[in-house]
């Protein structure tokens, strides 16, 4: 188990489930050209009933060469220049490894990240994301800024460099592992927004199956008679005198056994 600011014992169970933190230092703000430069990604452990930070599981932080010139502009907000990143990767492998523990992704500027890290890893599309910026009520409880910076310094939590992204997700871990006024965790507005995602995510799902069961006969269905070729008087006076009762009878019981399995 990695160290970190949430080391404690705990017992695998149905109580505690895992998300990974997300930040990503870039080029520049476009989230279709420019290009990560620093991933961090935390795996932690929570508790589904209080919304409590259990524990940090793992940690994976890495510079990445981004095969361009970082712009000064870049530079001036994370510290980090063409000599930092040169010949520098991610360890795909690995990062897919935590993504994959993870239940959902967390964020702060959620839209952001998630941009970026679905360009590099597209298996992931599907992994649901919340945002600790927007997902929280930041300034009905109070608060002037949503800024992850003023934010920290509202709850007196000191990092080493700001910007930079191990830093980053772990002050954004260490603010949502505090309450707000009523002693509700942060992070709890955040495990909502997930379950409110997975329950709708869940009943699309279900519809579509229902729509698409082919076992499940049409509403007012009625059998049709097939047509039959011009002079064949004898096999439509067989068919209607035994075929086709024996295809109406077999409808209906169907309809009736189909009737049965849906009560």
């Amino acid at each position: 188990m990695a160290s970190g600011p949430f080391q404690g014992r705990y017992r695998e169970s149905e109580r505690y489930g895992k998300a990974a933190l997300i930040d990503v230092e870039t080029t520049g703000l476009d989230r279709q050209r420019d290009e990560v430069v620093e991933l961090a990604v935390v795996l932690f452990l929570y508790d589904r009933t209080t919304g409590r930070i259990v524990d940090v599981l793992d940690e994976y932080t890495s510079l990445r060469d981004p095969g361009r010139p970082i712009p000064k502009s870049a530079t001036a907000v994370h510290g980090i220049d063409d000599r930092d990143v040169r010949g520098k990767r991610l360890d795909d492998r690995r990062v897919l490894a935590l993504l994959g523990q993870a239940e959902f992704l967390v964020a702060h500027n959620a839209a952001f990240d998630r941009a970026f890290i679905e360009r590099l890893y597209p298996q992931v599309k599907r992994k649901p994301w919340v945002c600790s910026m927007n997902g929280i009520p930041w300034k009905e409880m109070g608060f002037s800024s949503r800024a992850l910076q003023s934010l920290m310094h509202n709850h007196s939590i000191v990092s080493r460099k700001a910007h930079r992204g191990a830093n980053d997700a772990l002050a954004t871990l260490s603010l949502l592992g505090r309450q707000d006024k009523e002693g509700r965790y942060y992070f709890q507005y955040l495990l909502e927004q997930y379950e409110g995602k997975r329950l709708a995510a869940k009943a699309v799902s279900s519809q579509k199956v229902v729509a698409t069961d082919p076992s499940k006969p049409k509403e007012n269905e009625v059998l049709k008679e097939p047509a039959l070729a011009g002079n064949a008087k004898p096999v439509r006076l067989l068919y209607s005198l035994v075929l086709w009762p024996v295809r109406v009878l077999t409808g209906h019981v169907n309809h009736a056994r189909w009737r049965s399995r849906s009560v």
